[in-house]
Protein backbone atom coordinates (compact mmCIF):
# COMPACT_ATOMS: atom_id res chain seq x y z
CA UNK A 1 0.00 0.00 0.00
CA UNK A 2 1.46 3.77 -0.87
CA UNK A 3 2.62 5.42 2.24
CA UNK A 4 0.47 8.52 3.69
CA UNK A 5 1.88 11.37 2.44
CA UNK A 6 2.04 14.42 5.35
CA UNK A 7 2.88 18.29 5.13
CA UNK A 8 4.57 19.82 8.14
CA UNK A 9 3.72 23.53 8.49
CA UNK A 10 6.04 25.17 11.08
CA UNK A 11 10.04 23.80 11.10
CA UNK A 12 10.23 24.37 14.94
CA UNK A 13 11.48 22.08 17.86
CA UNK A 14 8.25 20.01 17.71
CA UNK A 15 8.25 19.69 13.89
CA UNK A 16 12.09 18.47 14.10
CA UNK A 17 10.86 15.46 17.15
CA UNK A 18 7.98 14.34 14.61
CA UNK A 19 10.74 13.89 11.79
CA UNK A 20 12.97 12.30 14.18
CA UNK A 21 10.70 9.74 15.31
CA UNK A 22 9.15 8.90 12.03
CA UNK A 23 12.73 8.51 10.70
CA UNK A 24 13.90 6.36 13.88
CA UNK A 25 10.60 4.60 14.47
CA UNK A 26 9.92 4.29 10.66
CA UNK A 27 9.74 0.75 10.66
CA UNK A 28 7.88 -0.37 13.86
CA UNK A 29 5.51 2.35 12.39
CA UNK A 30 4.51 0.85 9.14
CA UNK A 31 3.85 -1.86 10.80
CA UNK A 32 1.23 -0.32 13.84
CA UNK A 33 -0.14 1.75 10.76
CA UNK A 34 -0.58 -0.57 8.01
CA UNK A 35 1.38 1.30 5.86
CA UNK A 36 4.26 3.84 5.58
CA UNK A 37 3.93 7.42 6.71
CA UNK A 38 6.17 10.17 5.00
CA UNK A 39 7.00 13.64 5.23
CA UNK A 40 6.24 15.31 1.25
CA UNK A 41 6.16 18.81 1.61
CA UNK A 42 6.85 21.65 4.55
CA UNK A 43 5.67 25.07 4.57
CA UNK A 44 8.73 27.10 6.29
CA UNK A 45 9.84 30.97 5.47
CA UNK A 46 13.25 30.58 6.86
CA UNK A 47 14.38 27.87 4.11
CA UNK A 48 17.59 27.19 6.19
CA UNK A 49 15.05 25.50 9.04
CA UNK A 50 13.99 22.62 6.56
CA UNK A 51 17.28 22.54 4.33
CA UNK A 52 18.37 18.75 5.60
CA UNK A 53 14.67 17.74 4.55
CA UNK A 54 15.42 19.18 0.83
CA UNK A 55 18.12 17.20 0.74
CA UNK A 56 16.30 14.27 1.15
CA UNK A 57 13.51 15.09 -1.20
CA UNK A 58 11.00 17.11 0.87
CA UNK A 59 9.72 19.48 -1.03
CA UNK A 60 9.63 23.27 0.75
CA UNK A 61 7.47 26.00 0.24
CA UNK A 62 7.00 29.42 1.85
CA UNK A 63 2.88 29.51 1.28
CA UNK A 64 0.99 28.02 3.70
CA UNK A 65 -2.19 27.96 1.11
CA UNK A 66 0.08 26.09 -1.08
CA UNK A 67 0.52 23.15 1.30
CA UNK A 68 -2.80 23.84 2.81
CA UNK A 69 -3.92 22.43 -1.14
CA UNK A 70 -1.11 20.36 -2.33
CA UNK A 71 -1.88 17.28 -3.99
CA UNK A 72 0.95 15.58 -2.73
CA UNK A 73 -0.38 15.74 1.29
CA UNK A 74 -3.03 13.36 2.82
CA UNK A 75 -2.45 15.08 6.70
CA UNK A 76 -1.29 18.53 6.96
CA UNK A 77 0.73 19.01 10.56
CA UNK A 78 0.06 22.56 11.74
CA UNK A 79 3.12 23.36 14.23
CA UNK A 80 2.96 27.38 14.21
CA UNK A 81 0.84 27.55 17.50
CA UNK A 82 -0.92 30.83 17.97
CA UNK A 83 -4.58 31.80 16.29
CA UNK A 84 -3.38 33.25 12.95
CA UNK A 85 -2.55 32.49 10.73
CA UNK A 86 -2.82 29.29 12.20
CA UNK A 87 -6.70 29.43 11.86
CA UNK A 88 -6.67 30.08 8.20
CA UNK A 89 -4.46 27.33 7.72
CA UNK A 90 -6.39 24.83 9.23
CA UNK A 91 -9.87 25.65 7.95
CA UNK A 92 -7.90 25.86 4.44
CA UNK A 93 -6.74 22.37 4.39
CA UNK A 94 -9.77 20.76 5.86
CA UNK A 95 -11.83 22.62 2.82
CA UNK A 96 -9.25 21.06 0.38
CA UNK A 97 -10.20 17.41 2.21
CA UNK A 98 -7.15 16.82 4.14
CA UNK A 99 -7.05 15.34 7.80
CA UNK A 100 -5.46 17.89 10.16
CA UNK A 101 -3.07 16.75 13.42
CA UNK A 102 -2.19 19.75 15.56
CA UNK A 103 -0.19 20.98 18.86
CA UNK A 104 -2.09 23.93 18.96
CA UNK A 105 -4.03 23.80 21.91
CA UNK A 106 -4.62 27.62 22.09
CA UNK A 107 -6.04 27.81 18.75
CA UNK A 108 -8.56 24.71 19.82
CA UNK A 109 -9.48 26.05 23.25
CA UNK A 110 -10.76 29.23 20.76
CA UNK A 111 -11.54 28.34 17.45
CA UNK A 112 -11.96 24.13 17.94
CA UNK A 113 -16.06 24.23 18.18
CA UNK A 114 -15.70 26.22 14.54
CA UNK A 115 -12.88 23.79 13.20
CA UNK A 116 -14.51 20.82 14.46
CA UNK A 117 -17.61 21.63 12.79
CA UNK A 118 -16.13 21.95 9.27
CA UNK A 119 -13.99 19.00 9.69
CA UNK A 120 -17.47 17.16 10.29
CA UNK A 121 -18.89 19.01 7.71
CA UNK A 122 -16.32 17.49 5.25
CA UNK A 123 -15.62 13.98 6.89
CA UNK A 124 -11.81 14.43 7.88
CA UNK A 125 -10.30 13.98 11.23
CA UNK A 126 -8.13 16.77 13.59
CA UNK A 127 -6.16 15.07 16.32
CA UNK A 128 -5.24 16.58 18.37
CA UNK A 129 -3.01 14.60 21.32
CA UNK A 130 -0.03 16.47 21.45
CA UNK A 131 -2.39 20.28 22.38
CA UNK A 132 -2.68 18.74 25.93
CA UNK A 133 0.31 17.28 28.25
CA UNK A 134 3.05 16.62 25.76
CA UNK A 135 3.69 12.79 25.54
CA UNK A 136 1.06 11.89 27.88
CA UNK A 137 -1.43 10.26 25.78
CA UNK A 138 -4.58 11.82 27.89
CA UNK A 139 -6.88 12.86 24.63
CA UNK A 140 -6.75 9.05 23.74
CA UNK A 141 -7.70 8.42 27.68
CA UNK A 142 -10.75 10.51 27.68
CA UNK A 143 -11.88 9.79 23.69
CA UNK A 144 -11.66 5.91 24.30
CA UNK A 145 -10.20 4.71 27.05
CA UNK A 146 -12.26 6.19 29.26
CA UNK A 147 -15.42 6.28 27.27
CA UNK A 148 -17.27 3.88 29.34
CA UNK A 149 -17.26 6.11 32.26
CA UNK A 150 -18.77 9.06 33.31
CA UNK A 151 -16.50 11.40 34.45
CA UNK A 152 -16.77 13.20 37.66
CA UNK A 153 -13.39 15.64 37.77
CA UNK A 154 -10.09 16.30 36.16
CA UNK A 155 -7.14 17.58 37.61
CA UNK A 156 -4.12 18.32 36.32
CA UNK A 157 -0.25 19.97 36.27
CA UNK A 158 -0.02 20.63 32.61
CA UNK A 159 2.13 23.00 32.47
CA UNK A 160 5.99 22.62 33.23
CA UNK A 161 7.17 25.95 33.74
CA UNK A 162 4.51 26.81 35.94
CA UNK A 163 5.48 23.26 38.36
CA UNK A 164 9.18 24.10 37.50
CA UNK A 165 9.07 27.29 39.74
CA UNK A 166 7.25 25.86 42.53
CA UNK A 167 9.36 22.90 42.67
CA UNK A 168 12.40 25.31 43.01
CA UNK A 169 10.48 27.82 45.39
CA UNK A 170 9.64 24.57 47.74
CA UNK A 171 12.93 22.82 47.43
CA UNK A 172 15.63 25.98 47.79
CA UNK A 173 13.34 28.82 49.41
CA UNK A 174 13.33 31.06 46.46
CA UNK A 175 10.66 33.79 45.62
CA UNK A 176 8.81 33.72 42.49
CA UNK A 177 10.80 35.83 40.62
CA UNK A 178 14.52 34.19 41.56
CA UNK A 179 13.05 30.89 40.32
CA UNK A 180 11.45 32.05 36.81
CA UNK A 181 14.73 33.89 36.27
CA UNK A 182 16.42 30.69 36.89
CA UNK A 183 13.43 28.56 34.17
CA UNK A 184 13.67 30.97 31.69
CA UNK A 185 17.93 30.80 31.86
CA UNK A 186 17.24 27.27 31.63
CA UNK A 187 15.09 27.68 28.41
CA UNK A 188 11.90 26.45 30.49
CA UNK A 189 10.45 29.89 30.04
CA UNK A 190 9.81 32.27 27.72
CA UNK A 191 11.39 35.64 27.79
CA UNK A 192 7.63 36.99 27.45
CA UNK A 193 6.23 34.12 30.38
CA UNK A 194 2.26 35.27 30.86
CA UNK A 195 1.04 32.33 29.45
CA UNK A 196 2.56 30.18 31.33
CA UNK A 197 3.32 31.89 35.29
CA UNK A 198 -0.28 33.92 34.65
CA UNK A 199 -2.29 30.22 33.82
CA UNK A 200 -3.40 30.50 30.66
CA UNK A 201 -1.81 28.09 28.63
CA UNK A 202 -3.14 25.53 31.44
CA UNK A 203 -6.50 27.07 30.74
CA UNK A 204 -6.49 26.51 27.26
CA UNK A 205 -5.77 22.54 28.14
CA UNK A 206 -7.91 21.79 30.97
CA UNK A 207 -10.83 23.80 28.65
CA UNK A 208 -10.54 21.13 25.81
CA UNK A 209 -9.99 18.19 28.44
CA UNK A 210 -13.34 19.27 30.12
CA UNK A 211 -15.21 19.22 26.75
CA UNK A 212 -13.93 15.79 26.20
CA UNK A 213 -15.18 14.86 29.47
CA UNK A 214 -18.15 16.35 30.07
CA UNK A 215 -20.04 16.36 26.20
CA UNK A 216 -20.07 19.75 26.24
CA UNK A 217 -19.13 22.50 23.44
CA UNK A 218 -15.51 23.86 23.84
CA UNK A 219 -15.97 27.53 26.35
CA UNK A 220 -12.36 28.88 27.49
CA UNK A 221 -14.32 32.10 27.88
CA UNK A 222 -16.05 30.36 30.78
CA UNK A 223 -12.70 29.68 32.58
CA UNK A 224 -11.57 31.36 35.77
CA UNK A 225 -7.93 32.12 35.36
CA UNK A 226 -5.50 32.86 38.39
CA UNK A 227 -1.67 32.40 37.96
CA UNK A 228 1.27 31.75 40.32
CA UNK A 229 2.91 35.22 39.74
CA UNK A 230 1.70 36.74 43.19
CA UNK A 231 2.23 33.26 45.10
CA UNK A 232 4.75 33.87 48.25
CA UNK A 233 6.91 31.86 49.81
CA UNK A 234 5.62 32.11 53.10
CA UNK A 235 2.56 30.17 51.86
CA UNK A 236 4.86 27.22 50.66
CA UNK A 237 6.27 26.86 53.94
CA UNK A 238 2.49 26.82 56.09
CA UNK A 239 0.99 24.41 53.28
CA UNK A 240 4.14 22.16 54.01
CA UNK A 241 3.81 22.76 57.54
CA UNK A 242 -0.73 21.74 57.62
CA UNK A 243 0.96 18.53 55.44
CA UNK A 244 0.12 20.26 51.75
CA UNK A 245 1.84 21.12 48.50
CA UNK A 246 1.43 23.78 46.56
CA UNK A 247 0.89 23.04 42.92
CA UNK A 248 -0.69 25.29 39.86
CA UNK A 249 -3.75 22.67 38.89
CA UNK A 250 -6.22 22.93 35.80
CA UNK A 251 -9.66 21.57 37.24
CA UNK A 252 -13.19 20.75 35.79
CA UNK A 253 -15.67 19.45 37.43
CA UNK A 254 -19.33 17.80 37.34
CA UNK A 255 -21.84 19.23 39.83
CA UNK A 256 -25.21 19.08 40.33
CA UNK A 257 -25.02 22.87 39.62
CA UNK A 258 -23.18 22.81 36.50
CA UNK A 259 -19.23 22.28 34.96
CA UNK A 260 -16.82 23.81 37.23
CA UNK A 261 -13.58 25.22 35.24
CA UNK A 262 -10.58 26.97 36.60
CA UNK A 263 -6.87 27.50 36.89
CA UNK A 264 -5.40 28.47 39.85
CA UNK A 265 -2.40 27.66 42.63
CA UNK A 266 -3.86 24.67 44.67
CA UNK A 267 -3.17 23.44 48.08
CA UNK A 268 -2.77 19.36 47.30
CA UNK A 269 -2.35 16.52 50.28
CA UNK A 270 1.13 15.62 50.75
CA UNK A 271 0.45 12.06 50.05
CA UNK A 272 -1.15 12.14 47.19
CA UNK A 273 0.69 10.69 43.58
CA UNK A 274 0.31 14.16 41.70
CA UNK A 275 1.86 16.42 44.85
CA UNK A 276 4.73 14.61 44.24
CA UNK A 277 5.55 15.81 40.49
CA UNK A 278 8.59 17.78 40.51
CA UNK A 279 10.05 19.71 38.14
CA UNK A 280 9.11 20.04 34.69
CA UNK A 281 6.90 17.12 34.34
CA UNK A 282 3.03 16.93 34.24
CA UNK A 283 0.50 14.60 35.60
CA UNK A 284 -3.40 14.27 35.20
CA UNK A 285 -5.92 13.32 36.94
CA UNK A 286 -8.90 11.75 35.89
CA UNK A 287 -11.87 10.24 38.11
CA UNK A 288 -14.63 8.17 36.71
CA UNK A 289 -17.30 6.63 38.21
CA UNK A 290 -16.50 3.25 37.34
CA UNK A 291 -12.46 3.19 37.28
CA UNK A 292 -12.00 5.62 40.33
CA UNK A 293 -9.31 7.57 39.83
CA UNK A 294 -6.70 7.64 37.64
CA UNK A 295 -3.51 9.17 37.03
CA UNK A 296 -1.37 9.91 34.23
CA UNK A 297 2.71 10.95 34.03
CA UNK A 298 4.96 12.11 31.56
CA UNK A 299 6.80 14.84 29.76
CA UNK A 300 4.35 17.82 29.20
CA UNK A 301 6.17 19.19 26.53
CA UNK A 302 10.10 19.09 24.41
CA UNK A 303 10.75 17.79 21.35
CA UNK A 304 10.54 13.98 21.11
CA UNK A 305 7.82 13.70 23.48
CA UNK A 306 5.57 15.98 21.40
CA UNK A 307 6.92 14.64 18.70
CA UNK A 308 5.67 11.18 19.57
CA UNK A 309 2.18 12.12 20.57
CA UNK A 310 1.85 14.43 16.81
CA UNK A 311 2.93 10.73 15.41
CA UNK A 312 0.82 8.89 17.45
CA UNK A 313 -2.17 10.67 16.29
CA UNK A 314 -0.55 10.57 12.45
CA UNK A 315 -0.80 6.52 12.76
CA UNK A 316 -4.51 6.47 14.18
CA UNK A 317 -5.33 9.18 11.20
CA UNK A 318 -3.30 6.69 9.07
CA UNK A 319 -5.30 3.43 10.28
CA UNK A 320 -8.87 5.47 9.22
CA UNK A 321 -8.11 7.12 6.47
CA UNK A 322 -10.67 5.08 4.30
CA UNK A 323 -12.86 4.69 7.09
CA UNK A 324 -16.24 5.95 7.51
CA UNK A 325 -16.44 9.17 8.67
CA UNK A 326 -19.26 8.62 10.79
CA UNK A 327 -17.84 5.49 12.33
CA UNK A 328 -14.79 7.16 13.51
CA UNK A 329 -13.94 8.10 17.06
CA UNK A 330 -15.93 11.55 17.44
CA UNK A 331 -13.65 14.75 18.04
CA UNK A 332 -14.94 15.37 21.42
CA UNK A 333 -15.73 12.08 22.49
CA UNK A 334 -19.20 12.54 22.45
CA UNK A 335 -21.16 12.53 18.84
CA UNK A 336 -21.57 15.92 17.42
CA UNK A 337 -25.64 15.93 17.49
CA UNK A 338 -25.49 14.70 21.48
CA UNK A 339 -22.79 17.78 22.88
CA UNK A 340 -25.16 19.47 25.62
CA UNK A 341 -25.24 23.19 26.77
CA UNK A 342 -24.46 22.22 30.46
CA UNK A 343 -24.21 25.58 32.61
CA UNK A 344 -20.76 26.90 33.44
CA UNK A 345 -20.21 27.58 36.97
CA UNK A 346 -18.82 31.29 37.73
CA UNK A 347 -15.57 30.87 39.90
CA UNK A 348 -17.99 32.53 42.95
CA UNK A 349 -20.20 29.28 42.97
CA UNK A 350 -17.38 26.90 43.31
CA UNK A 351 -17.07 25.12 46.53
CA UNK A 352 -13.91 23.79 47.90
CA UNK A 353 -11.64 24.29 51.03
CA UNK A 354 -9.34 27.15 51.10
CA UNK A 355 -6.64 28.23 52.85
CA UNK A 356 -6.41 32.11 54.67
CA UNK A 357 -3.43 33.44 55.92
CA UNK A 358 -3.54 37.35 57.87
CA UNK A 359 -1.10 39.51 59.51
CA UNK A 360 -2.80 40.82 63.09
CA UNK A 361 -2.30 43.32 65.93
CA UNK A 362 -0.60 40.42 68.66
CA UNK A 363 -3.46 41.28 71.17
CA UNK A 364 -6.02 39.56 72.71
CA UNK A 365 -9.60 38.97 71.19
CA UNK A 366 -8.07 39.07 67.37
CA UNK A 367 -8.59 35.53 66.70
CA UNK A 368 -12.45 35.68 68.43
CA UNK A 369 -13.15 38.09 65.88
CA UNK A 370 -11.60 36.38 62.85
CA UNK A 371 -13.45 33.21 63.71
CA UNK A 372 -16.82 34.69 64.79
CA UNK A 373 -16.71 36.39 60.96
CA UNK A 374 -15.87 32.91 59.65
CA UNK A 375 -18.95 31.76 61.29
CA UNK A 376 -21.32 34.11 60.48
CA UNK A 377 -20.90 33.16 56.99
CA UNK A 378 -20.82 29.34 57.70
CA UNK A 379 -17.54 28.96 57.28
CA UNK A 380 -16.22 26.31 59.62
CA UNK A 381 -12.48 26.22 60.28
CA UNK A 382 -10.66 22.59 60.09
CA UNK A 383 -7.59 23.48 61.18
CA UNK A 384 -5.54 26.57 62.61
CA UNK A 385 -1.49 28.09 63.06
CA UNK A 386 -0.65 31.28 64.41
CA UNK A 387 3.36 32.60 64.19
CA UNK A 388 5.50 33.89 66.80
CA UNK A 389 4.89 37.58 66.91
CA UNK A 390 7.11 39.98 65.55
CA UNK A 391 8.52 41.89 69.07
CA UNK A 392 9.41 45.32 66.68
CA UNK A 393 5.87 45.20 64.87
CA UNK A 394 3.58 43.78 67.48
CA UNK A 395 1.60 41.31 64.69
CA UNK A 396 1.22 37.82 64.07
CA UNK A 397 0.73 35.72 60.98
CA UNK A 398 -2.75 33.63 61.75
CA UNK A 399 -3.07 30.62 58.80
CA UNK A 400 -6.60 29.28 58.74
CA UNK A 401 -7.64 25.91 56.89
CA UNK A 402 -11.31 25.79 56.61
CA UNK A 403 -13.51 22.81 55.74
CA UNK A 404 -15.91 23.11 52.43
CA UNK A 405 -17.66 26.40 51.87
CA UNK A 406 -18.75 28.51 49.42
CA UNK A 407 -16.19 30.66 47.06
CA UNK A 408 -18.81 33.83 47.34
CA UNK A 409 -19.00 33.24 51.08
CA UNK A 410 -15.12 33.05 51.42
CA UNK A 411 -14.66 36.52 49.88
CA UNK A 412 -17.32 38.04 51.67
CA UNK A 413 -15.62 37.18 55.37
CA UNK A 414 -12.34 38.23 53.85
CA UNK A 415 -13.74 41.21 53.06
CA UNK A 416 -14.96 41.48 56.43
CA UNK A 417 -11.91 40.39 57.61
CA UNK A 418 -9.37 43.09 55.67
CA UNK A 419 -12.09 45.69 57.45
CA UNK A 420 -10.99 44.88 61.32
CA UNK A 421 -8.65 47.37 62.97
CA UNK A 422 -6.27 44.71 64.15
CA UNK A 423 -5.61 43.28 60.40
CA UNK A 424 -2.88 44.83 58.19
CA UNK A 425 -2.91 44.18 54.48
CA UNK A 426 -3.97 41.35 52.47
CA UNK A 427 -5.92 38.41 53.22
CA UNK A 428 -4.47 35.16 51.19
CA UNK A 429 -6.60 33.24 49.94
CA UNK A 430 -5.53 30.06 47.86
CA UNK A 431 -8.08 26.63 47.47
CA UNK A 432 -7.46 23.68 48.56
CA UNK A 433 -8.60 19.78 46.85
CA UNK A 434 -8.48 16.59 48.67
CA UNK A 435 -8.20 15.07 45.16
CA UNK A 436 -10.11 11.87 46.87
Amino acid sequence: MKPIKVGIAGMGVVASGVVSVLERNQTEIARRAGRGIEVTVVAERTPNKAAHLAEKGVQIVNDLSALASHPDVDIVVELMGGYEPARTFVLEAIANGKHVVTANKALLAVHGNEIFKAAQDKGVTVAFEAAVAGGIPVIKALREGLSANRIEWIAGIINGTTNFILTQMRDKGWTFADALKVAQELGYAEADPTFDVEGVDAAHKITLMSSLAFGVPINFEAASIEGISQLAAQDIVYAEKFGYRIKLLGITKRTDAGIELRVHPTLIPENQLIANVNGVMNAVMIKGDAVGATLYYGAGAGSLPTGSAVVADLIDVTRLHTADPEHRVPHLAFQPDALENIPMLPLSAVKTRYYLRMTVQDKTGVLADVTRILADRNISVDAMMQSEADDTAHEAQIVIMTHECIESDIDAAREAIKTLPSTSGEVVKLRVEQLG
